[in-house]
């Protein structure tokens, strides 16, 4: 893994390509205020790292082995902290530098970013695992229920891992080599084109893609 970002979707807005004549639509990721926090060896830790903190938190709101964290590390106290793996501690950056922001990308590279989905609440199998209902015809009074989930006399009970209603939404997803349309470093956000997983005002993580397409 290589160096990435942490941020917060801001929400969506649009570009114009003048040389395609496209508009092409856009999610916009706010990166400001990334700061290194910690610097992982094989020696002292046993692989290597980096730690980020993103977005400012009041101390007060911040218990106290974080307060101390934050304090060893010289960093100011943040809401949020993530580690970015490297192979050897000859890869790592250098931390006694600002972190680059924004710069850290450039435009048309492909990108991973991490987030969590927007919460559904309870939903019935219909929409939660796309099952395709009962009968819509008159008479029939169970159109979008999941129908028998016994297993006859043996074993008697219903099997684990059984797809039923329950809470739906709020899982992590990865969305892979999502493409950055500009970066714009004076504003500290990133301009990427596709699918960024949650609702606005959610934090993401992006990455240059593991997986990209050559």
């Amino acid at each position: 893994m290589s160096l990435g970002l942490l941020g917060k979707k801001v929400g969506m807005t649009r570009v114009f390509d003048k040389e395609a004549g496209v508009m092409i639509p856009v999610n916009v990721i706010d990166v400001s205020g990334n700061e290194f926090l910690q610097l992982k060896t094989t020696d002292s830790d046993g692989y290597s790292a980096v730690q980020i903190g993103y977005d400012d938190q009041k101390e007060g709101r911040i218990n106290a082995p974080a307060t101390g964290h934050f304090k060893k590390h010289n960093g100011t106290a943040k809401k949020l902290i993530k580690e970015f793996r490297f192979e050897s501690d000859e890869t790592l950056p250098n931390t006694e530098e600002a972190h680059p922001g924004a710069a850290l990308f450039e435009s048309g590279q492909t990108v991973d970013v991490i987030g969590t989905t927007k919460g559904k609440g309870f939903q019935g199998v219909v929409k939660r695992y796309n099952f395709a209902g009962q009968p819509d015809s008159h008479g029939h009074m169970m159109h979008r229920r999941p129908g028998g989930i016994g297993a006859g006399t043996w074993p008697g009970r219903v099997w684990k891992n059984k797809k039923m209603p329950g809470r739906h939404g709020q899982y992590r997803r990865t969305v892979q080599n999502l493409k950055i349309v500009q970066v714009r470093p004076e504003d500290n956000v990133v301009l990427v084109s596709g699918a960024v997983p949650g609702p606005n005002g959610g934090y993401v993580v992006v990455r240059p893609a593991v997986k990209a397409v050559k």
